[in-house]
């Protein structure tokens, strides 16, 4: 057990295998995963592979998705997991069927840490040493891309974007509501690129007194105006070679969108007060919470500008059009604060996660952030339960995602945009994505297979 690190999933109802099994492995290089949820398992397989998979009867009905189907599943699609299955006294026929879909061993509850932690290093000996889960898909297995998180088809169609876009260095304009990850993007192009080793400057727009906003990107030579008692560079002198972030460039006065436009086209300026041409080597990313075509049809943004930066457009997903995405990002951020908290929080309730999930999260993934580092902060315990959310979760109700289409549109393209997104809406949950759309899961099987959907 010291050659490697071991990844562990114990799925039980209660919280004691899990502590378990951490107190077992403690000094040992081991993660310990729990869920309490049969279909949560299945996701967590979707992000990575686990070597032993550790379950007990007393969550076989718990889910849309059976024991035995899930056993089944993993058995077929991860052949190097090894799975342990325990099971009480009066539910012993289930270990003979838990044994004949794939399970390793099987013993009865109760049992001793001594036999627990034999039985598991047993499985880990003689653990396969071939075989790839395939549960892993190979776009959506990359859940993790720079300091974005997502693996709905939304954000991995974004990750293709930011790939594309760091292969060149044309302007970039990032498009999404407050919260979305329009900075961490902008960031991902400036690390992908060849402009990776040069500076990375990002200037909010936003937060600037306007009157400052040209001097703050440009500079300014001293004496140039009231206060300015040296000269100083600017954000676009100090980016040279590397990447510059205009964020909230919609909020820039006609000046500086003129001083700006110059910039483009001549890749040059002069600092404010100076006559003296700097030429700008600069790579440009802007971004806006704001529809700027929109801003630009109704007089409130320059066309000219507009068309010069929007050559390549990338639009983040608000997180209500990507429900999927959300324990992946709660992971992460519990993993955060429970090390800046020094906690050891395990996880979150079933009804917990329900009102996470029926939040219609105008802050975006901003918002989650703030709320889940909120409960790690106040939750005395090792779960996090409805009472360490703000109250304004406490009446939430569900938020059902619009689907919108181009008049044109072929039905082909209709109907599977219509299933991609209800399986996304249901966390991938297709007995629920049936009885949604009003077709049996039969149906569905052929809907996906016709367009072939993963």
């Amino acid at each position: 057990m010291d050659k490697e690190e071991y990844k562990i999933i114990a799925v039980d109802r209660k919280h004691d295998l899990a502590r378990r099994l951490e107190s077992l492995f403690l000094g040992k290089k081991a993660i310990i995963t729990r869920e309490s949820n049969l279909d949560r398992v299945l996701e967590r397989f979707e992000t990575q592979p686990f070597d032993v998979l550790i379950l007990t009867n007393s969550v076989f009905g718990q889910g849309d998705l059976s024991g035995i189907e899930l056993l089944e599943l993993i058995t077929n699609n991860s052949p190097s997991t090894q799975i342990l299955f325990l099971v009480d006294s009066q539910n012993i026929r289930m270990a003979m069927d838990a044994l004949r879909a794939g399970s390793y061993h099987y013993a009865r509850l109760p049992i001793s840490d001594e036999e627990l932690l034999l039985l598991i290093e047993t499985a880990i000996s003689k653990r396969p040493v071939y075989g790839t889960n395939l549960l892993l898909k190979n776009q959506r297995s990359r859940v993790i891309f720079e300091k974005l998180i997502g693996r709905s088809d939304q954000m991995q169609y974004v990750f293709q974007q930011i790939r594309q876009a760091a292969a060149t260095d044309i302007p970039v304009l990032l498009q999404g509501e407050t919260g979305t990850g329009k900075d961490l993007a902008a960031q991902a192009i400036h690390e992908k690129s060849n402009r990776s080793k040069g500076p990375y400057i990002a200037v909010n727009l936003g937060a600037l007194p306007t009157n400052l906003v040209a001097s703050d990107l440009f500079g300014h030579e001293r004496g140039s105006f009231t206060g300015a008692t040296e000269k100083r560079q600017g954000k676009f002198e100090q980016a040279h070679s590397g990447t510059i972030f205009l964020d909230e460039i919609d909020t820039i006065d006609e000046k500086v969108e003129i001083s700006l436009l110059r910039l483009i086209e001549h890749k040059r300026f002069h600092r404010i007060g100076g006559r003296k041409d700097i030429v700008s080597n600069a790579r440009i990313i802007t971004a806006s919470n704001q529809n700027l075509a929109r801003a630009v049809e109704e007089g409130r943004f320059r066309e000219d500008l507009f068309y010069r930066l929007d050559v390549f457009c990338i639009t983040l997903p608000p997180l209500r059009e990507r429900l999927n995405d959300i324990s992946l990002l709660i992971d992460e951020f519990l993993k955060r604060f429970n090390h800046i908290f020094r906690k050891t929080i395990l996880g979150i309730s079933p009804e917990c996660m329900s009102l996470l999930e029926a939040y219609s999260w105008p802050g975006n993934v901003r918002e989650l952030k703030n709320v889940i580092q909120r409960a790690v902060l106040v939750c005395p315990g090792e779960v996090l339960l409805p009472e360490h959310l703000p109250d304004r979760f406490k009446h939430a109700k569900r938020h059902r995602p619009v689907i919108t289409f181009e008049i044109g549109t072929s039905l082909m393209d209709i109907e599977k945009e219509a299933v991609v997104r209800t399986l996304a809406a249901n966390r991938n949950n297709r007995k629920k994505t049936a009885a949604m759309l009003g077709i049996s899961r039969r149906a569905l099987y052929n809907k996906l297979d016709k367009h072939k959907i993963n």
